[in-house]
């Protein structure tokens, strides 16, 4: 069986230890992933307080370079426009042409799958792991759409995995109030952030 490098993309902002976790659950999970490989996305894509790609970049790398796992990509933060996700596992392709590229995704997001761009392109081409959230029940989420269904071959349930409602949004918060962050996040990025004042009001 070919290996895998499985991209997992966001935002980072910043990136938390319920990522890591699941990102390593995964890995471990199945004999034939190689490596997790982390995607921050573009500040181009304008999200509310993303912070630059530089900082999220050093975060995530901090993190990264300490597990062997893991690796974090800058193929979409370099990029001179926002990237479809499948151009951005195409792209990963092109760099990693000895293994087998897939994505990593929530069912909170496989059940607006339908509605991106070049998602029947993205389906077609490239295995999908799924994490199940909350309550979710991934059969029943692709049972329930005909976009899914056609492509239910792509889709591969994530085993075992923990469920975490921790947010970037709830931690940036805790930072503006000048409340600590330890074990919500790495101490790598603990420290990072601590050194360049990010988050701050």
């Amino acid at each position: 069986m070919k290996k895998q490098i499985v991209m997992f993309g966001g935002c980072f902002n910043p990136p938390l230890n319920s990522h890591f976790s699941l990102a390593d659950q995964v890995a471990n999970e199945y004999e034939e992933i190689e490596k997790i490989v982390f995607v921050p996305v573009n500040g181009k894509y304008q999200k509310v307080d993303l912070i630059s790609n530089e900082h999220r970049y050093q975060m995530l790398k901090a993190v990264c370079d300490n597990n062997p796992n893991f690796e974090v990509s800058r193929v979409e933060l370099d990029s001179p426009r926002p990237l479809y996700t499948v151009e951005t596992l195409r792209e990963l392709q092109k760099e990693y042409p000895d293994f087998e590229v897939a994505f990593l995704i929530g069912s909170d997001n496989l059940k607006e799958l339908d509605t991106w761009e070049k998602a029947e392109e993205l389906a077609t081409e490239f295995k999908i792991y799924v994490l199940e959230r909350a309550r979710d029940e991934i059969d029943q989420i692709i049972d329930a759409n005909d976009f899914l269904k056609t492509h239910e071959q792509a889709f591969i349930p994530a085993k075992n995995n923990v469920t975490s409602n921790l947010s970037s949004t709830f931690v940036r918060r805790k930072i503006r109030e000048g409340k600590g962050i330890r074990y919500l996040t790495p101490d790598e990025v603990v420290q990072y952030i601590a050194e360049n004042h990010l988050y701050e009001e």
